[in-house]
């Protein structure tokens, strides 16, 4: 088959069959097919869509292009979480002690932040001594033992969409439904769960800006994980400003263990918790959504979530006494205060821009190869429903050069709206879709 008459049979809006994109992407990671033609593609993907049958099979063929990871050797049925990145979004370091304490195994894979969202292995990193590399002995042991373990993503985990993610990124095809649903649920099922939570972001601050844009996402990967006998369940939650307070990585570690502590941020505490809940769903803790919640509260405000994230660190060569000293964090060498221009009540919050200006202090990556600055970032005071007046402090921002500090300023600044009306708090959790 042409790989010219593959690219006009979508291009016309018809659906290919599973041997068609087969051809494609085996031809495309083995190098006989170039670039431009993936492009047109992908191009034609975005504007035609493509079917379930389609999505099966490019998800599939996205999955064997590389390495699947066995973890039949780690007890009890693994859950993993998926987030699809925000601003703050720090849960995955509370959440994976709280769901280990109650005896759910959680074999992690995690990322590094690119662009104005943050990542879990940055993070981490920001604790002395930590260290993300593992062999897929010491990885599987290690869960067996303590029930937690996070590492960088292996090289060759799907490497048919590190290559095909690419492209789509300087090609303008990013935000196609098909083809963003394959490329999250490829790496989720070649990680070798058996069960997944989605966190579908949506909002301003969010990949997915549209909440119907979001739902059929979520609903699209969950699909695909009930194709894949993977038991899945999707939460569309609001990005529509920060997670929690705190943006940059040490900052986000030290309100994880706050939190950790039951002293964090209320929206930060109840996501954990609610996603907590499904995950002790998932893995078979209780049939009961209600009394997976009681499990979660249960571990985190009765201490053991503390002591298993303390166990956890010590585990991947961390210092654990940082869950009582957070001055051993990496620390900016300055902190400035940024005022509200305005008085009224919060009506809304750029949140893109506060994880844009996060990034231009240092917190982020705008390429790959950038080196993050760990201990530098933003704190938010003031969220959307709150009444300041002029001159309150909306946020404090920890950097390292001045010049980057007074780039800084008037992003953040500006990226508050008000009014004179009273603001109701938005609600964090928009739906649940299983």
């Amino acid at each position: 088959m042409r790989v010219y008459d593959i690219i006009a049979k979508k291009r016309d809006g018809y659906s290919l069959s599973p041997n068609e994109i087969e051809a494609l992407i085996k031809g495309y990671v083995d190098g006989t097919i170039p670039d431009y033609q993936i492009a047109a593609w992908a191009m034609a993907v975005f504007f035609q869509g493509m079917d379930e049958e389609e999505i099966k099979a490019l998800t599939h063929q996205m999955i064997i292009s590389g390495d699947s990871i066995d973890l039949s050797e780690i007890e009890g049925i693994k859950v993993d979480k998926h987030s699809t990145g925000g601003v703050g979004d720090t849960t995955t370091l509370v959440l994976g002690p709280i769901v280990a304490a109650g005896g759910i195994p959680v074999a992690k894979m995690s990322g590094r932040g690119l662009g104005h969202t943050g990542g879990t292995i940055d993070k981490l990193e920001s604790i002395p001594g930590f260290h993300v590399e593992l062999t897929n002995e010491q990885f599987i042991k290690q869960v067996n033992e303590i029930k937690l373990a996070v590492i960088g993503q292996t090289a060759n985990l799907v490497p048919a969409d590190k290559k095909l993610y690419g492209l789509r990124d300087v090609t303008a095809t990013v935000n196609s439904m098909p083809l963003i649903a394959s490329s999250i649920m490829s790496k989720k099922i070649a990680a070798g769960a058996n069960a997944i939570i989605l966190d579908v972001k949506t909002g301003n601050g969010a990949f997915l800006k549209d909440l119907d844009e979001a739902i059929e996402l979520a609903k699209v990967m969950v699909n695909l994980g009930d194709n894949f006998n993977r038991d899945t369940i999707a939460i569309i939650t609001n990005m529509n400003q920060p997670l929690g307070w705190a943006v940059g990585n040490s900052l986000e570690v030290e309100e994880a263990i706050m939190t950790l502590q039951g002293k964090g941020p209320e929206d930060l505490t109840k996501l954990c918790l609610e996603l907590a809940a499904h995950m002790f769903v998932l893995g078979k803790k209780t049939s009961e959504f209600a009394k997976g919640l009681e499990l979660a509260e249960e571990m985190l405000y009765g201490g053991k979530a503390l002591a298993k994230f303390a166990e956890f660190i010590k585990a991947q060569g961390g210092d654990a006494t940082v869950i009582d000293n957070l001055e051993i964090l990496p620390q900016a060498k300055h902190m400035q205060k940024i005022t509200s221009l305005h008085s009224g009540y919060i009506e809304s919050i750029e949140t893109q821009e506060i994880g844009r200006a996060a990034m231009l202090l240092g917190a982020g990556r705008s390429k790959q190869e950038d080196i993050v600055e760990l201990g530098v970032g933003i704190m938010i005071r003031k969220k959307i429903g709150d009444q300041v007046t002029k001159d309150d402090i909306l946020a404090e921002i920890y950097y390292n050069e001045d010049e980057k500090a007074q780039k800084v300023i008037p992003i953040i600044q500006a990226a508050y709206s008000f009014t004179k009306e009273i603001i109701n708090k938005p609600p964090l959790i928009l739906k649940t879709i299983n």
